[in-house]
């Protein structure tokens, strides 16, 4: 091999690594973000996170949406003096047409900021006490 085509091996080598690099990092920073991910691994991603919250430490609804992303579904309402919000992330897949419904969501519910509630019923709870 003469020098010209080890020199050539080498720069094509390098360049080999610098992409995988690349696309390796590329995929660390921006693939960990929820709004990145296919529905698929966001729909495994809320759930998992979902489930490691307990109420036992007070979390602010900033946090939950710094983590998930906005919510798919949303509603709020401010009843005797508090503000109360009820957002859906979706966690399991029902129907293939297009759509999130409450029905494939999670809800957490929060009182003027801090998560309250969250998992089945919630939603029940939520209106049944408005």
């Amino acid at each position: 091999m003469n020098k010209d085509n080890r020199i050539l091996g080498k720069i094509v080598i390098a360049g080999l690594l610098v992409y995988g690099l690349g696309v390796y990092s590329w995929d660390k920073v921006m693939g960990s973000y929820p709004e990145n991910m296919d529905w698929e691994d966001r729909q495994v991603y809320n759930r998992n996170y979902i489930n490691s919250l307990s109420l036992d430490t007070p979390i602010l609804q900033s946090t939950i949406i710094e983590e998930l992303g906005a919510p798919d579904i949303a509603e709020a309402i401010t009843f005797e003096d508090y503000t109360y919000q009820v957002v859906f992330y979706r966690t399991q897949h029902v129907s293939s047409d297009a759509k999130t419904t409450k029905d494939e969501c999670t809800p957490l519910l929060f009182k003027n900021g801090e998560l309250v509630a969250f998992g089945e019923g919630t939603y029940k709870r939520y209106i049944d006490a408005l």
